[in-house]
């Protein structure tokens, strides 16, 4: 600081001596004003002061850290390709990961050191953290998810498959077949690990017009548990946000609902990952239509969720206002609203870890087939406005 003082001073004497060495006497015969040693040194000055940057209202300071991790999301590139990009923890420093000719389909992100596993072309694709060292893994597989330590590759290519970073071992273990007596086909896809590694829940595809349904597959007993209990016109862990697992892996929430439905509704379900035994929650009342969405039991024992309710006779093709709230475990008790924003235009919600705040994908028209949307921060304590985070985001995923 003391030495950029001294060179301003030292920059303003020349300044001013230069135009005090120009003779008042013009070659035009006018005389040089006062105001022209003014502009001179001001000029001098602006030259030497730092240029200011304005962030977009509403968006952090970029010295603020903000996240808790990285946060990764696929958005279009210059050309309208779909890429992955990241955004760092002051959430403001936007970096784009992949530079793909076709759009990316699909992705995850290693916990252990943030490589990236994607899927374009038909292809699975793996770069490192920093997108270097692109490389073909399979070709013809799809929908990669990395275990909680790193160490496995869950992924789909005729069937399910694990693939062992350490050894290199893939190992097949579920091949696409058909019912025993029955069609269509079962197929069979990686949804996400339980957090302690043991439980892979697995989407089930049952082409080629019938809906994905969803169980448990345990990677070390080889033993794969439908739901029990469930209703079977439902089908889960695919609509309004997928599953998300508790902490001790003990069991896992998820919404319900019906593929060719013509409007919004979904049954809030436990499933326990021992058993696959369903417990479902809010049950509608008085003639309701109930819609819950992006359900997340956090440490503090809580559960945060999106929910609305309406008439039955309101009009299938409306949708409810949906509030952001909070409850005990059973997602009756203690029910409170922590907003008071309609997340109607919700596509997705991501949560931070300890649940203080949500990143929402906010659709910018009511057009419900749209993808994604803009990505906004929401305290859980309703006592800060929205942060803007990106113009356009989808398939939100937390990184390290």
């Amino acid at each position: 600081m003391k030495k950029r003082l001294r060179l301003l001073a030292a920059l303003f004497l020349f300044a001013v001596t230069v135009v005090a060495c120009i003779s008042p006497i013009t070659t035009d015969g006018t005389q040089s004003s006062s105001n022209d040693v003014a502009t001179m040194v001001a000029m001098t000055l602006q030259a030497l002061a730092p240029q200011a940057v304005i962030a977009p209202t509403g968006a952090p300071e970029s010295s603020t850290i903000l996240l808790p991790q990285r946060l990764y999301f696929l958005s279009n590139d210059s050309q309208s390709i779909r890429q992955v990009f990241r955004l760092e923890r002051d959430g403001r420093t936007k970096t784009q990961v992949t530079f793909e000719p076709v759009n990316v389909d699909d992705y995850d992100i290693s916990p252990a050191d943030g490589s990236l596993v994607y899927v374009t072309n038909n292809q699975l694709l793996w770069v490192n953290a920093d997108g270097s060292n692109r490389h073909l893994m399979v070709d013809g597989g799809t929908q990669p998810v990395f275990s909680p330590d790193g160490k496995r590759l869950a992924y789909a290519r005729g069937g399910l498959n694990i693939y062992d970073l350490s050894s290199g071992l893939n190992t097949f273990v579920l091949e696409d077949h058909p019912l025993e007596g029955s069609l269509p086909p079962e197929t069979y896809a990686p949804a996400s690990f339980s957090p302690d590694g043991t439980k892979l829940l697995l989407r089930i595809g049952h082409s080629p017009d019938s809906p994905f349904t969803a169980a448990i597959y345990t990677p070390a007993t080889n033993v794969l548990i439908q739901f029990a209990g469930s209703n079977e016109g439902l089908t889960c862990c695919n609509f309004y946000g997928g599953a998300q697992w508790t902490a001790d892996s003990s069991s896992f929430y998820t919404v319900a609902s019906q593929v060719d439905s013509a409007y919004k509704f979904g049954e809030l379900w436990r499933v326990d990952a021992a058993s696959a035994a369903v417990t479902t929650m809010l049950t509608p009342e008085n003639q309701t239509i109930n819609l819950p969405e992006e359900p997340y039991l956090a440490p503090d024992g809580q559960l945060y969720f999106f929910v609305g309710a309406y008439p039955v006779d309101s009009g299938f093709f409306d949708a409810p206002v949906l509030a952001l709230v909070r409850s005990a475990p059973d997602g009756v008790t203690g029910h409170t609203v922590l907003r008071n924003e309609n997340f109607v235009l919700m596509n997705e919600a991501l949560w931070a870890p300890d649940a203080s705040f949500v990143i929402v994908a906010t659709k910018p028209s009511r057009n419900w087939d749209q993808a994604g949307g803009v990505l906004e921060l929401y305290s859980t304590d309703g006592q800060k406005s929205p942060l803007w985070l990106a113009s356009f985001g989808q398939q939100m995923k937390w990184g390290p």
